[in-house]
């Protein structure tokens, strides 16, 4: 959600305790290597806004873990709140951003169908008309995408 946090930027000329934390605090906690987690843990967190932005973050990746729409939708709505009234400007902006696509978010618990399927058949569809550089009709070009975002084999019996 935020790559390089500004309050970041700001505390780490007040705190020397950041420096050379920047990677803690975009990865996952999970991903974290021993050495890592030892600098997480021994840094005094309770009153940065660096790690009260992080635990917002985290809390957010709670949500794909929500059961049903409506207990999502209630997660949600909890978030939104904490996000809007953290006072941190790249949580406020990434909170309104969750709150423009609000619907598309919480129709994945239905749907369970995410952007990446339909980005990647674009893919195949643009590299099968980079790769022929151009077709004589519509029909072609239809039918070897068909090809190759059907990804067939096409081998003959033998």
């Amino acid at each position: 959600m935020v790559r390089r946090p500004l309050q970041y930027v700001d505390e780490q000329k007040g705190q020397r305790l950041l420096r050379g934390t920047r990677y803690i605090w975009l990865r996952n906690p999970d991903n974290l290597s021993e050495r890592q987690r030892d600098a997480l843990d021994s840094l005094p967190t309770r009153h940065l806004k660096t790690a009260r932005a992080y635990r917002i973050r985290l809390a957010f990746q709670e949500l794909y873990g929500q059961d049903t729409p409506e207990q999502a939708a209630l997660f949600l709505k909890r978030w939104y709140f904490w996000a809007t009234r953290s006072r941190l400007p790249p949580m406020l902006a990434a909170a309104y951003t969750v709150k423009r696509h609000w619907d598309g978010i919480l129709r994945w618990f239905n749907s369970k169908i995410a952007n990446s399927l339909i980005e990647g058949i674009n893919s195949l569809v643009q590299a099968a008309k980079a790769k022929a550089r151009g077709y004589r009709s519509i029909r072609n070009l239809k039918a070897i995408v068909y090809l190759v975002a059907g990804k067939l084999d096409l081998k003959l019996p033998a």
